[in-house]
């Protein structure tokens, strides 16, 4: 069938709408018809080849839609049922088998390689393939995905704010939630308020955080972190930021921190910053390659330092209680977003990167 969609044909060049092929669901698969799409930092990242995914290429992978069909073997959906997609795992491997798909051991090949599990594509221009993207390429109003990829969600939630949930909104809660874990009382820092930043700030708050510092450049970001829990915010061109952070903990540094810039200087902030058997979460995604150097003595004094892919969570079981919290008022994870249409997915992408305090979300027709 046809379906219009957001290829990227160059290494940096502008997304264009063009009418596409894409193939029926294979066994195992699910036909969505997108409702809506987040626009991701790793979209524009992989679309500027940071991440070499063969191209052309149809990117997106914070899909939220309605399943159409489902191929052979499908059992946890059905079609009418509204679902969010996220990323692939293999399902087989020792960490997916022991609840771990994040940490699959085929996840770069499922995510980045632009095939689907079998190694073959679902989109097509003029009997070329093009790549598919994270096992969905959602930037389209029709994705084909893996049913591991597949999120049932409740009705009674706008469909078109749920995208989010399946990478960047996942990804800065999880990081708190699943892998910091933080304890009543304690206090987090968060580098970087874009949508993961604030993801993780509005966790560390539903985790009872009662000292919640916020990091970041720019004045209106800052101004939504205190609305969204910030108990203190710091402008690093205003401060020393490690030298603030220590004097807000009466010197001692905080228990926890989260990096989302992809800054290498922040993430050693990110770790200078801790108290003695602090944790430091990094989220941020730099060009393969990049090196941070730290002070070994810093590490030596019980302090450590994690990577955090998709939220190191399972999304079946996560983006539920993500939902749950924000029917129950807890994670307004909706005042991130901000709608644009297909056809304005260059001008979102644009606005993205000028650091806007907002998720560009895709409503797609």
């Amino acid at each position: 069938m046809l379906t219009k969609a957001a290829v990227t044909y160059g290494k940096g060049e502008p997304f264009k709408i063009d009418t596409i092929t894409i193939d029926e669901p294979k066994d195992g698969e699910v036909l969505v018809r997108i409702k809506a799409v987040g626009i991701c930092h790793t979209d524009l990242i992989v679309r500027d080849q940071y991440y070499p995914v063969p191209l052309p290429a149809v990117l997106g992978h914070e899909g939220a839609g309605v399943v159409e069909k489902v191929g052979n073997g499908v059992t946890s959906v059905q079609p009418g049922d509204h679902v969010v997609l996220s990323f692939s795992s293999c399902g087989e491997c020792a960490q997916c088998l022991s609840g771990n798909p994040y940490a699959c051991q085929k996840f770069f090949e499922l995510n980045f390689s632009g095939k689907m599990k079998d190694g073959t594509c679902r989109l097509h221009k003029d009997h070329q393939d093009i790549a598919n993207f994270f096992g969905q390429s959602s930037f389209s109003q029709y994705a084909v995905a893996s049913e591991r990829n597949v999120v049932k969600v409740p009705k009674d939630v706008p469909l078109e704010i749920l995208g989010p949930l399946g990478c960047g909104i996942q990804t800065g809660s999880g990081a708190v939630l699943n892998k910091l874990k933080p304890e009543e009382g304690s206090s987090i820092v968060i580098f970087g308020c874009g949508s993961v930043g604030l993801s993780a700030l509005m966790a560390a708050k539903v985790a009872n955080c009662t000292t919640i510092i916020a990091v970041d450049l720019q004045d209106n970001r800052l101004q939504l972190a205190k609305e969204l829990g910030a108990t203190h915010t710091i402008n690093p061109k205003n401060s020393n930021v490690v030298e603030e952070i220590k004097a807000i903990t009466g010197g001692e540094g905080v228990n926890y921190s989260v990096e989302t810039t992809s800054i290498p200087a922040v993430l050693r902030q990110a770790v200078d910053c801790l108290a003695t058997l602090g944790k430091a979460a990094v989220i941020g995604a730099p060009p393969v390659g990049t090196e941070v150097s730290l002070d070994v003595n810093t590490i030596l004094f019980e302090r450590s330092l994690t990577g955090v892919l998709l939220g190191s969570g399972v999304p079946q079981l996560f983006i539920p209680k993500l939902i749950d919290l924000y029917k129950k008022g807890k994670f307004p994870f909706d005042k991130l977003i901000k709608f644009y249409t297909l056809e304005e997915i260059n001008q979102a992408s644009e606005d993205s990167e000028k650091g806007i305090t907002i998720k560009p979300v895709l409503k797609v027709s």
